[in-house]
């Protein structure tokens, strides 16, 4: 009995060794690799370089006062569409203390000096249809009356403008109701009912009522980097993404290419400027910012394959084609456009051919 388990204990030590051998075997055999392969294909190689900034108004005019004072009215809010010389606030005046004492005196002093050339001519014009006194004679007092009482309309005219703004014979508040000088869009209001203004002078740019823009004549504006200034002109094309607005792009036409650049973080920036072509009753925010694709290259419907399956040998670049199961065999070809991602074959394989994925190092197999 017991010599029958100790061949048994054997035999089963013997057939875990052996089996142990043959799992180590296996295990250490390399398995083949096994290459994927891809074609080439028909698409659309473009070569462009982006541009970061804003879509903006072409026109955008800050509706400043002529009077200094007090705001009066608001008669337009933010998004509401004004024509050229329509009113857009009113302005009471206040008026300075000196200006407005002198012009009371000298309306005082201009009555005074009416009612002495009117008691004057009241006299000389009866001594002349008395015949007492020549005709030169009266008409010098004559003169002088009519002047008086004009230097007493003047006197009056300039109190009543430096108290309202207006007299009575322009017969309308030109100073203190602030007009749109340009047809469009209200873009903001930054002053309220009650607010102080300052009228625009020599020293001072005055208070903004409001911003009035034409939003139907749009413009990217933008910066581009010194390493890619070089590669733009104007006239090129541009496809803008507009991050508020999803889904659509928009066209644009360079036009304009700073000749001087500006330092910003270290890299020298060149501000471009593109035309919006807007579509038909299409609306963009003044101030949307956008990125603009500058196309400096294009090659329509060509044969291409992705950057990566091309190995390079000196100066020349190949790809490998399958000629059988996992067989290949190098073939030079040509290139032409490039994308970053896909790149142009003018020559050297077609459609057909299956070409060899290359494996990067350290890629399990």
């Amino acid at each position: 009995m017991k010599k029958v388990f100790k061949i048994s204990l054997l035999i089963v030590i013997l057939v875990v060794f052996i089996a142990t051998i043959f799992y180590l075997y296996n295990k250490s055999k390399e398995k083949p690799v096994v290459y994927k392969t891809e074609q080439a294909f028909m698409t659309n190689i473009i070569k462009k370089t982006v541009a970061t900034g804003s879509v903006i108004p072409r026109k955008e005019i800050e509706i400043k006062p002529q009077v200094s004072g007090i705001v009066e009215e608001i008669y337009v809010e933010a998004g509401k569409k004004v024509k050229s010389s329509d009113v857009i606030a009113k302005v009471r005046i206040i008026p300075d203390l000196v200006n407005l004492n002198n012009a009371e005196a000298r309306l005082d002093r201009a009555k005074i000096a009416l009612d002495d050339a009117k008691m004057n001519y009241d006299r000389k014009l009866k001594l002349f249809q008395q015949g007492v006194i020549a005709e030169a004679e009266y008409q010098q007092t004559d003169i002088a009356h009519k002047n008086a009482r004009q230097e007493v309309d003047a006197a009056e005219a300039n109190l009543e403008l430096i108290r309202e703004g207006v007299n009575k014979k322009s017969g309308k508040t030109t100073n203190t109701l602030i007009r749109s000088t340009i047809s469009g869009m209200v873009l903001d209001v930054p002053v309220k009912v009650g607010s102080s203004v300052i009228e625009t002078n020599n020293f001072n740019a005055g208070t903004t009522i409001a911003s009035v823009a034409d939003v139907g004549d749009m413009i990217f504006q933008g910066k581009l980097d010194e390493t890619e200034v070089g590669k733009i002109k104007q006239g090129m094309n541009l496809f803008l993404t507009v991050g508020a607005i999803e889904n659509d792009t928009f066209s644009a036409t360079l036009k304009y290419i700073a000749p001087k650049g500006v330092l910003e973080n270290g890299a020298v920036q060149f501000e471009i400027k593109a035309d919006v072509k807007l579509k038909e009753n299409q609306f963009i925010r003044s101030g949307y910012s956008a990125n603009a694709d500058i196309v400096l290259q294009r090659a329509d419907n060509v044969l291409a394959i992705k950057e990566s399956l091309l190995l390079f040998e000196g100066d020349s670049a190949y790809v490998e084609i399958e000629t059988g199961p996992q067989k290949f065999e190098k073939k030079y070809v040509k290139t032409g456009l490039s994308d970053g991602i896909n790149i142009q074959i003018i020559s050297g394989i077609t459609l057909k051919d299956k070409i060899k994925v290359p494996q990067l190092a350290g890629s399990s197999k």
